[in-house]
């Protein structure tokens, strides 16, 4: 398993511990079956998640998480072991974090999860998808924390 970390401009928000995260990740990915996986992790501020948010999706706007797969579309059969990217802006993470009493790391992952499974498939659009999608984040979660 591969998780490559990257990191944008110095940002406006708490440190996150990159080894946690990675170790998070790999955790993530075990749980998933997917133990076997790489998958590119991108923290990123407000003003780089906007505009990929506005490229990507038509929103120029911060979010909290932006997935880019590699399982479907145009280059599927280049992509090896990658599943994608998770782009996660940590300046509207640590707004988040703070909003709901969590420490950033736990909204980070929380966000990685979210992320992950959209890379995966896992949809939010239709009630039924949604609720499965809550119930495999809460799992996990709970993975993630034992």
């Amino acid at each position: 398993m591969t998780i490559r970390l990257e990191a944008g401009r110095a940002v406006a928000a708490p440190p996150v511990d990159r080894r946690l995260l990675r170790s998070r990740a790999r955790c993530i990915l075990r749980e998933l079956n997917h133990a076997r996986s790489e998958l590119s992790i991108a923290l990123v501020d407000d003003e780089t998640i906007a505009a990929l948010n506005g490229t990507y999706r038509g929103q120029p706007r911060p979010t909290d998480v932006l997935s880019f797969s590699l399982l479907e579309g145009d280059h599927t059969a280049h992509r090896g072991a990658l599943l994608g990217d998770v782009v996660i802006g940590v300046e509207t993470a640590a707004r988040q974090a703070r909003s709901a009493r969590r420490a950033i790391d736990d909204e980070v992952a929380r966000l990685l999860i979210h992320g992950v499974l959209h890379l995966l498939g896992h949809d939010h659009v239709r009630c039924d998808e949604a609720r499965a999608m809550r119930r495999e984040e809460r799992r996990l979660l709970r993975a993630i924390r034992t």
